[in-house]
């Protein structure tokens, strides 16, 4: 009988265990991802699963393509992991991943390493439409120190439009992006680029505090941006020509008005998507002047640009990456690209900007001194 007893108590016992163990496991809002066969999808055959360290890991091998979680839908909150980035060039995180087109992205540039002042080591940037932003966004890379051959610990948080990232520090953000620029909210997560992956949890909803809404745009109040344009459909250049009048406008040419984004920026990728051929069109925008007068713009520009005022030839210009000809900074569009002076008449003047590109995002910004006398229609 005693024995009866004991065995029922112990039974008591062990349900009430298992039942507080399930309850605790239901709590827990972390979802530990499995580093299995079953879990990834690696099409290009370029992952394996196997053991690092004493240590279940992905390891991402060099071959082209995404290494692609299945069955998973992130939105907002917190993605952390140990990761040894390994490539020769870079090792590469997507987040809110649709798809190879669509994506936002964190990557390590990883010849960096070691290198605590590298102003390039870590970007942040978008896919759209299978076009990788980088060289529109120079603003959204940085310094991270971190390893290449040891482990480092990374912490992104997304949080709507924001986006906060930790490269081993877990106190002092490697990066910190006010509006993340791509055109998905959810998706689910890839690595790409040789690379260990360990300890990948993802806390849903989990924040830390980061507002969802959009950060402060820098230069949204400065009323010196042209911020509304007129612009073509784009047109295919032939082969071995690098600009043509033959790709001006005519008469029965359709123009639709395009607005700029953050920091004054026309995008042209967002509006046009990707081609694998050189493209150009033309922008218009009327700029009434009180007297004559001269004033200086200042112009980022993705790659190549001719600017004409009322007809004629102002400016020539091309911000070719990797190039001598490239601009500050590195190549990328950016406000700081290049200046010239516009010898405005007296009434309406049309400016004219034809801008060519083949290479990544694509992109015009432009900025006049001051508006004093200026009205922009």
């Amino acid at each position: 009988m005693k024995k009866l007893i004991l065995v029922a108590l112990c039974g008591i016992t062990f349900t009430a265990f298992s039942q507080k163990k399930v309850k605790t496991a239901e709590k827990d809002p972390n979802t530990w991802v499995a580093l299995t066969t079953e879990n990834w999808d690696a099409p290009g055959a370029n992952a394996e699963f196997t053991t690092h360290d004493g240590r279940p890991v992905l390891k991402v091998l060099p071959k082209p393509g995404q290494v692609v979680l299945k069955n998973t839908t992130f939105s907002n909150g917190t993605i952390e992991f140990d990761y040894i980035p390994t490539d020769q060039r870079f090792s590469s995180f997507y987040f809110r991943y649709k798809d190879g087109k669509e994506t936002e992205l964190f990557y390590f540039r990883t010849q960096l390493a070691g290198d605590s002042t590298g102003i390039e080591a870590v970007q942040y940037a978008p896919a759209i439409d299978g076009v990788n932003l980088w060289d529109l966004l120079p603003q959204y890379q940085g310094k991270a120190n971190f390893q290449n051959k040891s482990w480092n610990r990374i912490k992104l948080i997304a949080s709507g439009y924001q986006l906060r990232v930790f490269v081993n520090d877990m106190q002092r953000p490697a990066m910190e992006v006010p509006r993340m620029e791509g055109n998905v909210t959810e998706g689910t997560l890839a690595f790409e680029g040789e690379g260990i992956v360990s300890n990948l949890v993802i806390k849903p909803g989990q924040t830390e505090g980061l507002p969802a809404y959009e950060g402060i745009d820098p230069v949204a109040h400065d009323p010196r941006y042209l911020r509304k344009w007129q612009v073509s459909e784009p047109v295919t250049l032939p082969k071995n020509v690098d600009f043509s009048l033959d790709s001006a406008p005519k008469p029965e040419t359709m123009w639709e008005t395009i607005w700029a984004e953050r920091r004054g920026m026309i995008n042209l990728t967002r509006q046009f998507g990707m081609s694998k051929e050189r493209r150009i069109v033309w922008m218009k925008v009327n700029i009434n002047s009180k007297t004559d007068q001269k004033k200086k713009v200042a112009m980022g520009f993705s790659d190549d640009v001719w600017v004409f005022l009322n007809g004629r030839y102002l400016y020539v210009d091309k911000n070719t990456f990797a190039s001598p000809i490239m601009k500050e900074p590195a190549g990328r569009c950016s406000i700081e690209n290049t200046s010239f002076v516009i010898p405005f008449k007296a009434g309406k003047n049309e400016l004219m900007v034809a801008l060519a590109n083949d290479f990544y995002g694509w992109a015009l910004i432009a900025r006049l001194e001051d508006m004093n006398g200026i009205t922009v229609e």
